[in-house]
């Protein structure tokens, strides 16, 4: 509780979520209309709030649309496309650097990406990249 207030004292914008993903980074999560208020010029306030917490911090960009969520949640990476099939997220693109980095090592990444949209969209059952 005590991180989102300073979160919001910090940036001047309100959380939707916080939370610490697998990789044990501390997310958090605004209306995509705040992402850049959130970060800041220059990423001041990114800087800032890893200086404070002494921990790796990131910031999402909620959307309601689930195929525009996880390229946010997927960000600095790439797919040439986003397909939802019975329940099941398919995450398109023939660049095998961009597909590894996706997956990681034991799919580490993949199943952190997973939880994350299954935390705001419970009804995806699985995420996959093809």
């Amino acid at each position: 509780m005590g991180i989102m207030v300073l979160f919001d004292r910090i940036t001047h914008v309100s959380l939707k979520d916080c939370f610490e993903d697998k990789n044990q980074i501390l997310t958090f999560v605004v209306d995509v209309e705040n992402l850049g208020r959130a970060i800041g010029k220059h990423a001041v306030f990114v800087k800032k709030l890893e200086q404070l917490l002494k921990r790796k911090i990131r910031i999402l960009g909620f959307h309601s649309n689930v195929r525009q969520f996880i390229t946010q949640v997927i960000y600095p990476l790439h797919v040439t496309s986003v397909i939802l099939e019975n329940d099941i997220l398919i995450l398109r693109n023939n660049d095998r650097k961009t597909k590894s980095l996706l997956i990681g090592r034991n799919a580490q990444n993949l199943r952190n990406t997973e939880a994350i949209v299954q935390r705001f969209f419970p009804d995806i059952a699985e995420v996959k990249v093809m």
